[in-house]
């Protein structure tokens, strides 16, 4: 073979060669492309997932969910059904509402696993009350805002978890996801859950083993999140409340100032009164039974209004958009506790 025809033979394996490496190139610029980020989770959150929770806990089916009503086991049983649509393995603890009484409620749970086993596992429990106060002399409490919204908020949440295992993803801790019951009698869902954490009774059906408290990162609590009609300043219909005592205001404002599709309005208290904060923090809303536990805990809400408790707390009447923002914003910082 001549020192021509070797030339060429090697000037043609060189073409080859690049040519590969251009092509590993582009498929390696594919591929990272295609690393699940936040992004990916916010893309399956949308008005319309939002509103179609809210619509149906709303419907004449439920009958303002009051525990104990035929309303409200229609709820419950469609929460489940929700829950495991995302993969979840899911369980429920039927409880005594009152005492010395025949009303019985019913929290609906559901995991979603992280990767983290054995004894070293731990959790966050994230909750919404479904519950509601009762039809009264015909009138019927449609809550929509007043827990629906938190619901809502709460199944598209599991929705962004599950979108992001699909993608690839893995999370090191675990989430309860958590519906409660008899929010509106004297919190007994909240109550429930912690005596039946507390008796060693709660297990984890993946591990088998009792999901006691000092293996609970947080508790967090979504009550009454989707409307706008309490703003914390004139002209600023996207804003938020977090109540945590102080706990977790880095993580949130970091996660709130590095994405520019949220920026929102936020305060840490309760539109700055020490009382309402020690009150809507400390002695009403699900969390108070976790603090009263020793487990951090966490309130997102953005505040009563006029229409709370009211016939006119209707679908219509919240800001989906905005409640899609808050469900973002919650997820981006779920995720770093995760």
């Amino acid at each position: 073979m001549t020192h021509q025809k070797k030339f060429i033979i090697f000037l043609l394996s060189g073409i080859c060669l690049i040519g590969t490496g251009q092509s590993y190139g582009q498929n390696a610029a594919k591929t990272r492309r295609f690393i699940p980020s936040t992004r990916n989770a916010e893309a399956v959150v949308t008005e319309k997932t939002l509103s179609r929770c809210v619509d149906f806990l709303c419907d004449s089916l439920c009958d303002s969910r009051a525990t104990g009503t035929p309303g409200a086991v229609e709820a419950a049983m469609w929460i489940q059904r929700q829950m495991r649509e995302e993969g979840m393995e899911t369980f429920s603890l039927s409880f005594p509402a009152k005492p010395d009484s025949s009303v019985i409620g019913h929290n609906v749970i559901g995991l979603s696993s992280g990767w983290q086993k054995g004894p070293e596992r731990r959790y966050i429990i994230v909750g919404a009350h479904f519950d509601n106060i009762p039809t009264i002399n015909g009138k019927t409490h449609p809550g929509a805002d007043s827990n629906a919204s938190g619901v809502a908020a709460l199944l598209n949440l599991a929705h962004m978890l599950k979108s992001m295992k699909t993608l690839g993803k893995t999370y090191k801790t675990s989430v309860l996801f958590v519906a409660f019951d008899a929010k509106d009698l004297s919190m007994a869902g909240s109550r429930a859950l912690m005596s039946t954490i507390e008796k060693g009774l709660l297990t984890d059906p993946e591990t088998g083993l009792a999901i006691t408290k000092e293996r609970i990162v947080a508790m967090v609590n979504l009550d009454i999140l989707g409307s706008t009609l309490a703003p914390l300043k004139s002209g600023r219909p996207d804003y938020m409340l977090m109540l945590s005592g102080g706990r977790f205001v880095a993580q949130l404002n970091s996660c709130n100032n590095t994405n520019p599709r949220l920026k929102m309005d936020l305060c840490f208290d309760y539109y700055g009164s020490a009382g309402f904060t020690r009150i809507f923090y400390n002695r009403i809303g699900d969390q108070k039974v976790f603090l009263d536990a020793g487990i951090p805990a966490v309130l997102f809400t953005s505040g009563i209004t006029m229409k709370t408790n009211k016939e006119d707390d209707i679908p219509s009447s919240l800001d989906y958009s905005v409640l899609k923002k808050r469900v973002w914003l919650i997820y981006h910082w779920l995720d770093r506790l995760m």
